[in-house]
């Protein structure tokens, strides 16, 4: 049986980029795309929710997928710092700038690229509510990486502008993957349980992905170099409390509710 902080872990990295991914829906740059986003959004929130609904039952207690969800601070979560981060290029912590799809869709590819390893591995977990859940999130995720990968083809091999936006997030975000290949001691627990996966086994796959899909679009491949992110082990940056403050607003606002 897999740890309840591993299984936050995969939950908590679905919802928060759902959420990120759904901040599109009405702004989506043509009708085909925000449909195609926001059925991407509903497929993370779809399988956070089937974890958070077996985290409350290694939690026990009074523990739902709403409490999980709705009434944890930032400093509870445990997604990826990659998938906080706000749809435009690096900037102060206080500045905003208008959303950019290149972003959107080169995090979607970084991601949803590591998670097709993720989800294929986790298919043979020796927990078996783990391995039904990623059996039906392998599905999603192919279908997701499949659709960011032809719009960064898209964009790398358009025009000027699309391929200076698509290199630029490229080198923006390549940095924050890092995080993947670095295991917390509740993936090294998961991992010895036969529960986990370990992710260090999956790079090298997952970087000839990103690199053939690169080179595909006429980009170049960045460097990783650089500070290695926290957000697994609670340590974020500024905007998940951003993202967090929306997404809880209404469940925090009528702890009671029911709808």
């Amino acid at each position: 049986m897999a740890n309840l902080d591993y299984v936050l872990h995969l939950a908590d990295s679905a919802i928060v980029l759902g959420q990120r991914n759904a901040e599109w829906c009405g702004h989506g740059p043509i009708l085909e795309e925000d449909i195609a986003m926001a059925n991407n959004s509903l497929d993370l929130i779809g399988q956070a929710r089937m974890l958070y609904q077996y985290a409350a039952t290694l939690q026990g207690g009074d523990a739902t997928e709403d409490s999980l969800a709705y009434f944890r601070d930032a400093q509870e979560f445990r997604n990826y710092t990659l998938l906080e981060l706000p749809h435009h290029g690096a900037l102060v912590g206080y500045a905003v700038d208008n959303r950019d799809y290149a972003v959107t869709i080169v995090r979607n590819f970084l991601y949803s690229a590591f998670m097709a390893l993720v989800w294929e591995k986790l298919q043979t977990s020796k927990d078996e509510h783990l391995a039904a859940i990623a059996a039906k999130s392998l599905k999603e995720v192919r279908y997701h990486l499949r659709h960011s990968h032809d719009w960064l083809v898209r964009f790398g091999d358009g025009t000027d502008e699309s391929h200076a936006r698509a290199q630029a997030a490229l080198n923006h975000l390549m940095p924050y993957t890092q995080e993947f290949w670095t295991s917390s001691d509740f993936e090294k627990a998961a991992l010895a349980s036969g529960a986990g996966v370990d992710t260090a086994q999956l790079k090298a796959d997952w970087e000839a992905m990103v690199r053939h899909t690169v080179e595909e679009a006429t980009l170049q491949m960045p460097s990783t170099e650089g500070f290695v992110t926290t957000g697994k082990h609670g340590g974020h940056s500024e905007h998940l409390s951003f993202l967090l403050s929306e997404m809880q607003s209404l469940a925090r606002a009528h702890p009671e509710g029911v709808w």
